[in-house]
């Protein structure tokens, strides 16, 4: 029995953080597992003046009790829990790379891809220079946890031997969360989700959360699903085996696309 499990995230708001409080050096990986699988991603202030906002616009929310307040953790308001309503969502075939792109990778690509192959590396690179800093170390450090398991996965695209891009989620049955991307090269973190998303549906995934939606995840093929069918697909068992990580060349998505 974890903290989540009495957490009704049907009745919080849609556009909004459904929970504060907890800590994530405090959670094990199967607690935090379990926030992901109640259809809950973590996403921890900043810094202290991030806090005070949390607080400052959903204070009176969290006293009315529209919003749970999670025990544990010095300041409820530096870790929020979100679930948003509608959930952009993308068939693991269905990433967009659009014709150019396309083409590109058919015909003059060098560029190879893997995954799990240096996680803890597009983590780095997936917080390198963003702000808000999201990304802390403490939640790096639940993800690599969850990665030692097998439940946290990272797509990478590589030209020659430099990372050039790469994308992370986690994997809770048939569905698999992407909290980031990056790139160094132009439509390499395109590549990656397209990449990873391959090989997730090859292993028995069924649907890539995009988490937050927007003009950017749109353009890759996502769509809204509603928050209510999303923790049904959640829920209905099954889920991906084992990913294969083999090095494999970026121009075989090309000609998928």
């Amino acid at each position: 029995m974890t903290v989540f499990d009495s957490l009704d995230v049907r009745l919080g708001p849609g556009d909004g953080p459904v929970a504060f409080g907890g800590s994530l050096g405090g959670l094990a990986a199967g607690e935090l597992l379990a926030a992901y699988r109640r259809g809950l991603f973590p996403l921890p202030a900043a810094d202290v003046y991030a806090s005070a906002y949390n607080e400052a616009v959903y204070g009176d929310a969290v006293e009315a009790g529209g919003v749970a307040l999670l025990p544990g953790g010095a300041d409820p308001y530096a870790l929020a829990w979100w679930s948003p309503d509608p959930r952009p969502v993308i068939a693991p075939d269905g990433v967009r790379l659009g014709s150019r792109l396309a083409r590109r990778l058919r015909n003059r690509c060098s560029w190879w891809t893997s995954a799990d192959r240096v996680f803890g590396q597009v983590l780095a690179a997936c917080a390198e220079g963003r702000q808000p800093a999201w990304l802390t170390e403490e939640l790096a450090a639940a993800l690599l946890r969850l990665h030692e398991l097998g439940a946290a996965h990272s797509g990478e695209v590589w030209e020659g031997e430099e990372l050039i891009g790469g994308v992370f989620g986690v994997a809770v049955g048939p569905v698999l969360s992407l909290d980031s991307m990056f790139h160094r090269r132009p439509d390499a973190a395109r590549v990656a989700v397209a990449d990873l998303g391959a090989r997730f549906g090859a292993a028995g995934g069924r649907l890539l959360d995009a988490q937050w939606d927007g003009p950017h995840v749109r353009s890759l093929g996502a769509e809204p699903m509603a928050r209510s069918r999303y923790l049904a697909e959640l829920a209905g068992g099954g889920g991906a085996g084992v990913l294969d990580g083999a090095p494999l060349p970026a121009a075989r998505l090309g000609r998928a696309g």
